[in-house]
């Protein structure tokens, strides 16, 4: 809306005043302008409707899908601990195992290499007793056990050997005397003894005596087999029947 500045106050008037009101004091009164004259007002005309295209067809009415079951949700199943190999037992079987691998070792090397140690110590075929000699009727009653080496106190290169003389028999036997053959358990023949010692003493029946004599031979004593790794041959030389 476009105004006009009085001359007099300097105040914006109306347009719709032909004078200012503020000067000559009268009441406001308002009055609507005229339209201009060149412009001409009609009603407007009603819309023609408008009818869709004929290619368009009208949308199909949704189609419903039947509804999916769900399945249950999954409970969680409580996780329980994993047992290990109780740790005792492990040790239990680990100690077990290396046992069986030693004995079995240990028996593998004394069979084959064909170990004498299973041979009986007073036997009473002797493989010491010369070809065509005869054996003594008391040698299955005599046995040689213990066999120990010793150090000779008087000679340090000399080798004595300790042992035990046992009469099976209740016959007492007097001026008992044989000859003893050490074998180590490689022992095959009478080059491979590890030396040879003599005795002579006198047993009642049923007696063991320990005694101590020298040993025959060219091994030190630290070259002789262990008591565990040895075994012996006796052969009945006195009393004569």
């Amino acid at each position: 809306m476009f105004t006009w500045i009085c001359p007099q106050c300097g105040r914006e008037v109306p347009p719709a005043y032909t004078e200012c009101p503020n000067c000559t004091k009268k009441p406001l009164v308002m009055t609507a302008a005229p339209p201009p004259s060149s412009v001409a007002y009609r009603d407007p005309e009603p819309a023609a409707p408008v009818e869709p295209p004929a290619d368009i067809r009208p949308l199909a009415p949704p189609v419903e899908l039947p509804a999916v079951p769900q399945a249950p949700a999954a409970i969680p199943q409580p996780v329980l601990p994993k047992r290990g190999f109780p740790i005792w037992a492990a040790t239990i079987l680990s100690t077990l195992a290396i046992a069986g691998i030693v004995v079995g070792v240990y028996w593998a090397v004394n069979h084959f290499r064909g170990g004498r140690a299973g041979a009986p110590v007073g036997a009473s075929e002797s493989t010491s007793t010369r070809p065509g000699g005869a054996v003594s009727p008391v040698q299955k009653f005599i046995e040689v056990s213990s066999v120990r080496f010793l150090e000779d106190p008087k000679d340090k290169q000399k080798v004595l050997v300790k042992f035990v003389l046992t009469n099976h028999s209740e016959a007492e036997l007097n001026g008992l005397a044989g000859n003893v053959n050490i074998w180590a358990n490689t022992g095959r023949s009478e080059e491979d003894a590890e030396g040879t010692f003599e005795f002579k003493t006198d047993v009642k029946g049923l007696e063991s005596k320990e005694l101590t004599v020298p040993l025959a031979g060219k091994k030190k004593i630290y070259e002789l087999p262990d008591w565990q790794n040895m075994t012996n041959d006796v052969q009945i030389t006195a009393p004569a029947f």
